[in-house]
């Protein structure tokens, strides 16, 4: 086995990087190290094109591995890995956001990058790694790519970002981004923060960069030393009079196309009959080997007008201005028996968000190779075909459904009320009705109305827009290059557009961002006015919002489980649950409640109306009951003895009255004036170190003897069946 290693010191520890012939049958291949934390990633492409491919055919995985975190994982009865978990997938999406940009597009050869954990330490995460390691396999191999990119962590602990924080540090942050790219600038974003504000954002991205461009230098060097000769790629070339022919046929209807404000329907379908119109030609003026490069020419061609009529004449597909929201709709409380229900409208994008409540013990398992967690909110998106007017098979959550789902989850989890404070396990379902450009963000605000109709105690309500640039191949005077910012950018500038910046927060600040670029990347000018435009873009979708609906309402629904919260003695909890669960369970049948119990001894009663949970509250109260001096209670006389009485006050619970605590004046025998089986008033008035409990009858009620005696015993009120 051949190896060749490298090493640099990174943020105070040693980064190593491995090559071997271990799968030496990959065009590239490297296992990357930090700290115990090991990542290998590999990068194959094909010898040859794939036939009638309109795109780039990358596919990117990331795989976990169980071994890796020294666990046997898996159900009871397949202990293997099997579908990529959530976390899998992002980190995937993450990996693919980071590296396609840098891929000639018109590729058509299927290329495959595939980061492998291998083994984790608990204190260095591999999401990061295996960016870093997907590019370092990719630079030293032969598949022509424009990288290398550096990629880093920053969090911020009080006024301190820390770039690569261990888990313990990442524990403290309030905001942690995930920051990725090629010199001094940034390709990909993806984070959350606990209302940080515009500039902090934008100084954690700075921070960023320095870190990025030693990850650069690294890899270069490495690359220079052992990389391989990079492939030859040749797009196929125009046939002679190729562009002649489309400025004289198709060029007039794309300019008719764009020359005038136009929806997406009609912009869409004048783009499809134009296409249609130029394959006809081209077919039967060049011939059938021409189709490969048509589609791609009129893509160009529609890109570069899209971006001329922004760059030089601010001019939108839809006529709006560059700083425009289109129209907005709020509602909350559209479903009678949803727990929680908001629609919100942007544009054609239409959101309808659900939100519903349930037990402590509701909560999401999560159980992988990384991650291990109870998650009590729990935010899902659904993306049906008919959302963008098509057609398709109806199926599980797919990659797009799985990363727009956990950014808006990412978004709202920083104003979701801690346990202590509202204890239900929450669920909110987003349906995409119709989709015109981020609807992820339209998520979070009709979240944020469906929240609040189901009377959450939200921190603050949150909002979301989705922001683009169009760069110009020009320089400015200056040299640096031209660009416009676009606010709440729609599905044809998200398609040919440069980026897809999408930002979401409350009133104070930033809860979530994400950003991925269709170019080298962005540079921090770009990047602190699309934070800014951004924030106004949020303020003024957070009229409307508050607007439909000001503030959470105050009373749950009808149709909502209510809670009780009660703490007990930890070490009463095995009373409450009994031998073999047996009260517990007796206690559920009854009352027909959910009962959650914790370690600390507190105690969740879920039951679907306040009558059931109330009474098994009550059970509860009486089994974990433990007396306080001061109490009175009624208690049932049990045994008699000549110094006093043994006094039950609850069940198994007994305190003595002494016969001097019987009345206000002396009493010569215990037998004069109680036997077994009265109920009498007691008072408790001391408990010594070992538990032993005195009561006090007099105390209790100083009129209740007044001339009983052995021989003339009377029913005091207080006995059974003439209790008050």
């Amino acid at each position: 086995m051949q190896i060749k290693k490298f090493e640099i010191d990174f943020c105070g520890r040693p980064l190593t990087a491995e090559f071997s012939d271990l799968a030496e049958q990959a065009n590239g291949s490297v296992m990357v190290k930090y700290g115990e934390t090991i990542v290998m990633a590999t990068a194959v492409m094909t010898d040859n094109e794939k036939e009638g491919l309109d795109h780039f055919p990358l596919t990117v995985d990331y795989e976990e591995k169980f071994y890796a975190a020294g666990k046997i994982l898996g159900s009871r009865f397949l202990r293997r890995e099997g579908r990529p978990s959530e976390e899998a997938i992002l980190n995937s999406r993450m990996i693919d956001r980071t590296l396609r940009p840098l891929f000639n597009q018109k590729i058509r050869n299927e290329t495959q990058v595939i980061a492998t954990t291998l083994s984790i330490d608990g204190q260095n995460d591999p999401d990061v790694l295996a960016i870093f390691a997907a590019s370092l396999a990719l630079v030293s191999s032969d598949i022509p790519w424009g990288g290398p990119i550096g990629s880093v962590r920053v969090g911020k602990s009080g006024d301190k970002f820390i770039v690569n924080p261990t888990s313990e540090e990442r524990e403290n942050c309030d905001l942690e981004l995930i920051v990725c790219g090629k010199g001094d600038k940034i390709n990909m974003i993806e984070g959350k923060a606990n209302e940080a504000s515009e500039a902090i954002v934008l100084g954690a991205l700075e921070s960023a960069i320095p870190e990025i461009q030693k990850l650069i230098e690294f890899q270069n060097k490495i690359a220079k030393e052992i990389g391989k000769e990079k492939k030859e790629f040749e797009a196929a070339a125009e046939p002679e009079g190729f562009r002649a022919s489309f400025e004289k046929n198709i060029e007039d209807d794309l300019k008719n196309a764009f020359s005038k404000p136009q929806n997406k329907e009609e912009l869409e379908n004048a783009i499809s009959a134009a296409k249609k119109k130029w394959i006809e030609i081209a077919v039967k003026e060049f011939g059938n080997e021409c189709q490969s490069i048509v589609s791609d020419f009129l893509e160009e061609t529609i890109d570069r007008t899209v971006h001329i009529n922004v760059l030089k004449e601010n001019k939108r597909v839809d006529g709006r201005k560059l700083d425009e929201i289109r129209p907005l709709f709020a509602k909350a409380g559209v479903l009678p028996r949803a727990h929680g229900s908001g629609i919100f409208f942007r544009g054609q994008t239409h959101i309808m968000s659900v939100v519903t409540l349930g037990a402590p013990a509701d909560v999401l398992l999560i159980e992988g190779m990384e991650v291990r967690e109870k998650r009590r909110f729990i935010h899902h998106y659904n993306f049906p075909p008919f959302s963008s007017g098509e057609t398709g098979r109806m199926s599980g959550p797919g990659r797009r459904e799985i990363g727009h789902g956990a950014l808006a989850e990412k978004a709202l989890v920083a104003v979701i009320p801690p346990k202590e404070k509202f204890p239900y396990t929450i669920r909110l379902v987003s349906e995409t009705m119709s989709s015109n450009g981020s609807s992820s963000m339209g998520s979070v605000c009709a979240s944020t109305l469906a929240l609040m109709d189901a009377g959450v105690p939200i921190k603050s309500p949150v909002t979301g827009i989705a922001m683009g640039v169009m760069l110009s191949e020009e320089k400015s005077p200056s040299g640096d290059q031209e660009y416009k910012v676009l606010t709440d950018i729609q599905g044809p500038e998200d398609h040919y557009g440069d980026t897809d910046f999408k930002a979401a927060g409350t009133g104070k600040g930033i809860t979530a961002i994400q950003m991925d670029v269709k170019v080298g990347g962005l540079t921090i000018k770009i990047l602190k006015d699309l934070l800014e435009d951004s924030r106004r873009a949020r303020l003024k979708i957070l009229e409307t919002v508050l607007q439909a609906i000001p503030e959470p309402r105050k009373f749950l629904s009808r149709y909502a489980p209510q809670i009780i919260t009660l703490t007990i003695n930890p070490e009463k909890i095995r009373d409450v649950i009994g031998p073999g669960g047996k009260t517990i369970n007796k206690i559920t049948e009854e009352t027909g409640v959910a009962i959650d119990i914790e370690q600390n001894g507190t105690i969740f009663i879920t039951g679907q109306n306040q009558t059931d949970a109330q009474k098994a509250k009550e059970i509860i109260e009486e089994i974990t009951y433990e007396p306080r001096v001061g109490e009175i209670h009624k208690g049932m006389v049990t045994r008699i003895f000549e110094f006093g009485a043994m006094v039950e006050i609850k069940p198994n619970i007994e305190g003595l009255v002494h016969i001097s605590e019987i009345a206000p004046f002396r009493v010569n025998r215990v037998t004069d004036v109680l036997k077994p089986g009265d109920m009498v008033p007691v008072k408790v008035v001391s408990i010594d170190e070992m538990g032993r409990i005195n009561l006090s009858l007099k105390e209790a009620d100083p009129n209740y003897v007044k001339s009983n005696t052995r021989n003339n015993h009377t029913p005091n009120r207080y006995q059974r069946g003439d209790e008050e």
